[in-house]
């Protein structure tokens, strides 16, 4: 279930900001979205700048806040999961070690309560799996959408000609290769959260990924079942423009 930014972000982002570039950008309710220093552009080249959606998403105040929310309240599922992986573990343990000194009636039954549990195991990992990546894309949704017209003015007012989406390396994003001094992502995430005016969390709340860091990789199947591999998992971005 692994899902990226490369590709839809990039449409998104691109769709996005080409029909803000010509209505003008405004923030949800009207209010205009903070311009950060504008700077010149280059004399005779073309100003490009790269920008990492899921750590500006995620290294935003209000993206460390609800996703640190979401980390809490999956924690409750991913304890149920550890512990009937536990449960398992046991049973498939006491096959190996007593299962030979079974008849085969002791045997059998132990056989089909590990395969009735193991079912249940990999049932209630999907389903947790599922629900919270979509749970943690809605997130990630919502705050792209809005994102996406401080992307746009900065953009305009500082004489950027193109920006690309380092989410990703290259061959499965766009970006091959770029300096340091192009990464704009902090930039933009200080521009939104002066905007959203989303208090940044404490210190111990914050989670792994922020605008130095990729999201965390992890889901609320934090124990996978014998035989099963949980993809890591990544806000996507919407392939909608913000209305």
């Amino acid at each position: 279930m692994k899902c990226t930014l490369a590709g839809t972000a990039v449409l998104a982002i691109v769709l996005t900001i080409s029909a803000l570039a010509q209505t003008g950008a405004a923030t949800p309710g009207g209010a205009a979205a903070p311009t950060p220093a504008a700077t010149t552009a280059p004399s005779g080249g073309v100003k490009v700048g790269i920008i990492d959606i899921q750590q500006a998403i995620v290294g935003t105040n209000e993206g460390a806040r609800d996703f640190e929310a979401l980390q809490k309240k999956f924690e409750p599922r991913r304890t149920e999961l550890q512990n009937l992986n536990t449960e398992v573990e046991n049973l498939k343990k006491q096959l190996s070690t007593q299962g030979d000194k079974m008849n085969d009636d002791a045997r059998a039954t132990l056989v089909k309560s590990i395969e009735t549990k193991q079912k249940s195991l990999q049932r209630s990992a999907e389903d947790a799996q599922n629900e919270f990546q979509a749970q943690q894309n809605e997130i990630a949704q919502r705050i792209l959408q809005k994102m996406a017209p401080v992307i746009d003015k900065y953009a305009k007012s500082s004489g950027y000609a193109l920006l690309l989406d380092s989410s990703n390396p290259w061959p499965q994003g766009p970006l091959l290769w770029a300096t340091q001094s192009v990464d704009l992502t902090k930039t933009i995430v200080d521009a939104y959260n002066a905007q959203s005016g989303v208090a940044p969390p404490p210190p111990s709340a914050k989670p792994a990924g922020t605008a130095a860091s990729k999201p965390p990789a992890t889901t609320p199947a934090a124990t996978k079942p014998a035989g099963t591999t949980p993809a890591a998992t990544k806000p996507v971005a919407p392939a909608t423009k913000p209305q």
